[in-house]
């Protein structure tokens, strides 16, 4: 099963609220089962460089089926995943970035955002993936 640009959609609407109810501008990027871009927005003054960002921490989450934050603390040296980053075109191994999930429990998705600190980009990754 794969998102819907519905629910991508609404999952942008909702992020947007949260990064604007925190006093940031992110990038938001959805990627559907298959990691292909579904939805994107890049709020007013959003930083360009956390456009790229945004998209490959939605397909990091979904091509490993996990926080991009998880994927980080195990790619440090000496970790497990170390020097995962360099796989697929590139990775990113920093919070921001979550798979999506639908009421059954099946990854149909991910959901990246970038523009302020890894923290506000997690936050408001969740809040958009808990959108659905």
């Amino acid at each position: 099963m794969n998102i819907t640009l519905a629910q991508a959609e609404k999952m942008i609407s909702v992020a947007q609220e949260k990064s604007k109810a925190i006093d940031t501008k992110m990038n938001i990027a959805i990627v559907d089962a298959g990691a292909n871009l579904v939805a994107f927005a890049r709020m007013d003054g959003a930083w360009l460089g956390s456009l790229d960002i945004s998209i490959k921490k939605a397909k990091t989450a979904r091509y490993f089926d996990m926080n991009t934050g998880v994927i980080g603390s195990l790619s440090q040296p000496g970790g497990a995943l170390y020097n995962i980053e360099h796989s697929n075109n590139g990775l990113i191994t920093f919070p921001g970035g979550v798979p999506i999930k639908n009421a059954s429990g099946e990854i149909i998705g991910a959901i990246g955002v970038s523009g302020s600190s890894v923290e506000n980009d997690h936050t408001v990754a969740e809040a958009g993936a808990s959108a659905i």
